[in-house]
């Protein structure tokens, strides 16, 4: 490739005669920003798109584990873990987790992301057996009231396992199969789709100093490697999504230069997941020092991630997330 193409979203009513849909989604665009190495930025038209760059951009997603990508979807977010970052011990309880789960569903979850091991910065590592201890008991309780897709975030391959068995529909793994690649062998061999996540350095030492040549770029590479990795595993590219991973081994500036550019990972023809939901650099920026507080900003980057044809966003607050989506879409005449 002689460069990076960032499609330029839009969402108006109006369109230009060669305007071409994202993703088979509700944003379209008509140019690209052409970014290179070397530091270079330029707007280009359609034309100037490489062929299969154009047509990864374009190809609508297909369906995975129960979600459709023709609107943006909300993943809930499930912590049964006694240390995150915003919910620590919350939910920890199984009675707690799947009143939670209900809740979230009822407010507009479509997909529930449950965790056992926290991954905020300096969180510590919890065993494999506690993990699925946290984990399976919960899932399949879900699993026996509601049939919504629900997510494992683990990096272990035995938790994965054994939360399929109970009952999941999709590996969320916040190392992209560096931490434990027998988890995509897991994957191929169970035929679940997964997601894959940029992070620099394990939760423990992240945020002690992230350094970048070009943050978009660096990214971008490695999320295109880990695809590549995942084909040549077993797991088709159809049933892989990517999540650049907002606060893993980043700092505000390379967060915020993500949100900006996320269009250009539209580029790996993959859907693609942001998990923003009540971070750091969000209090930071708002004011708002309790986690619990940063829903209005929250909110916010949703909003501003769907508008650049983000299909998934994971987060805290479903029913302030949805809403916001529901006006948005309707203002725009995207109704479902």
């Amino acid at each position: 490739m002689t460069g990076y193409f960032r499609p330029i979203p839009m969402q108006d009513t109006t369109r230009s005669a060669d305007a071409r849909a994202i993703a088979g989604g509700c944003c379209w665009f008509d140019r690209a920003e052409r970014i290179t190495r070397g530091g270079t930025r330029e707007l280009v038209g359609i034309a100037d798109i490489p062929a299969d760059v154009l047509e990864r951009i374009t190809t609508p997603r297909a369906p995975m584990a129960g979600l459709t990508f023709d609107a943006p979807r909300i993943m809930g977010i499930l912590n049964v873990t006694p240390d995150s970052f915003s919910d620590g011990a919350d939910f920890i309880a199984p009675d707690a987790a799947v009143a939670h789960a209900r809740d979230m569903v009822a407010t507009g979850a479509d997909m529930i992301d449950i965790g056992g091991e926290s991954t905020r910065p300096g969180a510590d590592f919890v065993p494999v057996n506690e993990e699925i201890n946290r984990t399976a008991p919960v899932i399949k309780a879900i699993r026996a009231e509601m049939t919504t897709p629900i997510s494992i975030d683990t990096r272990k391959a035995p938790v994965a396992q054994a939360a399929l068995e109970a009952g999941a529909n999709l590996i969320n793994d916040v190392a992209a199969f560096t931490h434990d690649p027998v988890l995509a062998e897991v994957a191929a061999q169970t035929g679940a789709p997964v997601c894959l996540m940029h992070a620099q350095g394990d939760p423990e030492t992240m945020q002690n100093d992230p350094l970048y040549d070009d943050v978009l770029l660096d990214v971008y590479d490695f999320l295109s490697e880990r695809i590549n990795a995942a084909v040549t595993a077993g797991i088709p590219r159809n049933r892989i999504m990517v999540d650049p991973g907002i606060g893993f081994g980043k700092t505000m500036q390379h967060n915020l230069t993500l949100l900006r550019d996320i269009s250009l990972f539209h580029t790996l023809g993959c859907p693609i997941l942001l998990g923003a939901s009540r971070k750091k650099f969000i209090g930071v920026i708002s004011g708002a020092r309790s986690a619990k507080d940063r829903v209005y900003g929250s909110v916010s980057v949703a909003l501003d991630a769907v508008a650049q044809g983000v299909q998934v966003v994971r987060v805290h607050d479903i029913e302030a997330t949805k809403q916001a989506i529901s006006l948005q879409t309707a203002i725009r005449g995207q109704q479902e």
